[in-house]
C-alpha cells in the first residue's frame, strides 16, 4: 500500500512538472509583461467587457472592425477601410479576410470575413445573453453581410459619434463555431484574433496569454507584433501590495494613484519622489474621465430650486487647492464645463474658477431672499470622503452648511439612479471618444433610471441644440455645437465638476514602448523589455 502511495505521489510530481514546463515553454521572463488587476476579471468575453479590469484582458484578444489610436482618431482594425453614404446612414466596410482566428481544434474556419460580424453583433444583441453592451446599437436600423469582404450598417438617422463608439470592446468580433462549442463557457475559453492568444485561467489567482505568432499588424518598419511572448496577470486585491510588488520588480506597471501609496511615490506638486526616480518611470496624460458633485433639479430644495446656491458651490471653493493636497496634483483643476481636456468641445474658460467674493454675495443674497440660511446633505462614498471634507469646510467658510453622508457605492448608484439623493458625488468616463457621450447626460430624455440622466434636468433649447448634434456630420461644427451645449449646462450650475482627471502609470525603468491614451485602454502590442 505505501509502495503504491509512493509510486503515485512519484508520478503526480513527474506531471505537475510537466505542466509546469509546458506551461513555461522555457519562455525568457524579459519576454512576459507582468501586472496585476486588483478588481479582478469576471469574463473573458467581449460582450460582457463593461469594467476596466475585463476591457484590458479583451484588449489583448480581440479585434473589432475599427480602433483608436493615442490621439482618439478612429482607424482601421480588421477594416481595411469604410465608406460613409452622402445621408450619413449607411456604412460601408471592407473586412481584411487574411485576418486569422486563435487555433483551436474545434474551429473550421480561420480566417474572418463580414459574416462574423454579422453572427457577433447578434449575438451582442440577443436578449438571451444580457450583454450590457447593447445599447451601441440603439441608432442603428440594421446590419449585414453583403458577401464575405463587405460589412454593412445602416443607421435610424446620421451619427456622426458612431465610429468611435464601434471601437468599444463590447464590437469585437467572435467565431461561431467556438462560442457555440463553449456556450456559456466561451467567458473563459476565448478565441479572437488579438495580438495574445489564450493560455491559463485561474480565476482569481493568475491569467497567462501568449503570443500570436498570426497577428496581422506589424510595426511601422514592417516587423511583426506583438514584441512581448506572453502577458501574465495576477490578482492581488489590493492597491498598496500592488505597488509593492511594482518596487520589487515582480509586476512591470501600476495604473492608476491610490491614497495607499500617493504620498509615497509622489510629491505635492505631482512629480515622482527622487528615491523612486531609478527604479520606475511615470507616464502622465489626460483622461475622458470628470469627477463632479451633482443636483437633482426635481428637488423640493429652496437651495436647489435657486440658483444662486449652486452658483456658489461651483466657485465657492478652491479646486487647484483640492488637487494640490488630495490627489498630488494629479488632475486638471475643472474651471470649464463638464467636457474634459482632452476632447473636441472642451473650451477653456473660467465660469467655475474660485471667486469667493462673487460666492459670497450669493450666498447673501439666498438668505435674503429666503429668509433662512442654506443647508444642503451631500452623499457619497467612502472613496471620495476626503474631497467632500475638503468642500464642506469650504463652504463653511461662505455660510453654506454641508452635512455629508456617506454610504456605500452601490447604494449610492442605485439612489441616484432612483431620484432619492438631492445632491451627491459622482463620476463620468467617457464610453466612446466624443463629446456626446457627456453631454447626453442632459438630455431629457435620458431621464434615469432608464437613461444617464442623474440630475433630470430638463430644457427645451439644450435638448434640440442636442438632437441637432447628433445629426451633424462636420466634425468643426460638431465641435462647436458640443461647446455651446457645455456652456448651457455651465451657464444653469446644473453639476459642479471637480477635476479632469488624468491617466498615470508607474512603469518599470526596464519597459520600453508603453504609451497611454485618453482612454487608459493597455496596449501592449508595442511594448518590449529589455534585459
Amino acid at each position: 500500500m505505501i509502495f503504491k502511495q509512493n509510486i503515485f505521489t512519484i508520478i503526480l510530481i513527474i506531471a505537475i512538472s510537466i505542466c509546469s514546463c509546458e506551461d513555461r515553454n522555457f519562455i525568457n521572463e524579459s519576454t512576459v509583461f507582468r501586472y496585476n488587476e486588483h478588481k479582478n476579471i469576471n469574463s473573458l468575453d467581449p460582450i460582457f467587457a463593461k469594467d476596466i479590469a475585463n476591457i484590458q484582458a479583451v484588449n489583448q484578444l480581440f479585434n473589432g472592425l475599427v480602433e483608436m489610436d493615442n490621439q482618439l482618431n478612429v482607424v482601421p482594425s480588421i477594416a481595411k477601410s469604410w465608406k460613409i453614404s452622402e445621408n450619413g446612414k449607411i456604412y460601408s466596410f471592407k473586412i481584411d479576410t487574411t485576418v486569422k482566428f486563435h487555433p483551436h481544434p474545434k474551429l473550421k474556419k480561420r480566417n474572418v470575413t463580414a459574416y462574423d460580424f454579422e453572427y457577433s453583433f447578434n449575438r451582442l444583441l440577443d436578449p438571451k445573453n444580457a450583454s450590457p453592451g447593447r445599447w451601441v446599437f440603439d441608432k442603428v436600423n440594421n446590419f449585414k453581410a453583403k458577401n464575405d469582404s463587405i460589412f454593412e450598417i445602416e443607421l435610424k438617422f446620421p451619427f456622426n459619434a458612431f465610429l468611435g463608439i464601434l471601437t468599444m470592446k463590447y464590437c469585437s468580433v467572435v467565431p461561431k463555431d467556438i462560442v457555440e462549442h463553449y456556450k456559456e463557457d466561451f467567458r473563459s475559453n476565448p478565441i479572437g484574433t488579438g495580438p495574445f492568444k489564450f493560455k491559463r485561467w485561474e480565476e482569481n489567482i493568475k491569467l497567462v496569454l501568449r503570443k500570436n505568432n498570426d497577428y496581422f499588424q506589424k510595426d511601422l518598419n514592417g516587423s511583426k507584433l506583438p514584441y512581448l511572448e506572453a502577458v501574465s496577470v495576477t490578482f492581488l486585491p489590493e492597491k498598496q501590495s500592488e505597488f509593492l510588488q511594482l518596487v520589487k520588480g515582480k509586476v512591470d506597471f501600476i495604473s492608476g494613484l491610490d491614497n495607499s501609496y500617493k504620498d509615497e511615490i509622489m510629491n505635492s506638486y505631482g512629480e515622482l519622489n527622487e528615491n523612486y526616480g531609478n527604479k520606475i518611470n511615470m507616464l502622465r496624460g489626460p483622461y475622458l474621465n470628470t469627477e463632479y458633485l451633482a443636483f437633482f433639479m426635481e428637488s423640493e430644495k429652496n437651495e436647489i430650486k435657486s440658483d444662486l446656491i449652486r452658483k456658489a458651490i461651483n466657485i465657492g471653493f478652491d479646486k487647484r487647492k483640492m488637487i494640490k493636497f488630495l490627489r498630488n496634483g494629479v488632475g486638471i483643476p475643472a474651471n470649464a464645463g463638464f467636457i474634459p481636456v482632452g476632447l473636441p468641445g472642451y473650451k477653456e474658460n473660467n465660469i467655475n474658477k474660485y471667486n469667493p467674493e462673487l460666492a459670497k454675495s450669493y450666498v447673501k443674497k439666498f438668505k435674503e431672499k429666503f429668509n433662512m440660511s442654506p443647508s444642503l446633505k451631500l452623499t457619497t462614498s467612502s472613496n471620495y470622503l476626503d474631497f467632500c471634507e475638503f468642500i464642506q469646510k469650504e463652504l463653511e467658510k461662505l455660510g453654506v452648511e454641508i452635512i455629508i453622508d456617506v454610504i456605500p457605492g452601490s447604494a449610492l448608484k442605485q439612489a441616484k439612479a432612483n431620484g432619492k439623493l438631492d445632491f451627491f458625488r459622482a463620476s463620468w468616463i467617457a464610453d466612446s471618444p466624443d463629446a456626446e457621450n457627456y453631454l447626453s447626460l442632459f438630455y431629457s430624455k435620458n431621464f434615469a433610471p432608464n437613461g444617464p440622466n442623474y440630475t433630470h434636468f430638463s430644457d427645451y433649447e439644450y435638448d434640440k441644440i442636442y438632437e441637432n448634434s447628433l445629426r451633424e456630420t462636420d466634425p468643426e461644427k460638431s465641435k462647436l455645437i458640443y461647446s455651446r451645449l457645455d456652456s448651457i449646462i455651465s451657464s444653469k450650475s446644473i453639476i459642479v465638476p471637480l477635476f479632469y482627471d488624468e491617466v498615470i502609470r508607474f512603469v518599470s525603468k526596464n519597459v520600453v514602448g508603453m504609451e497611454i491614451n485618453a482612454t487608459n485602454l493597455l496596449d501592449l502590442r508595442r511594448v518590449k523589455k529589455n534585459n
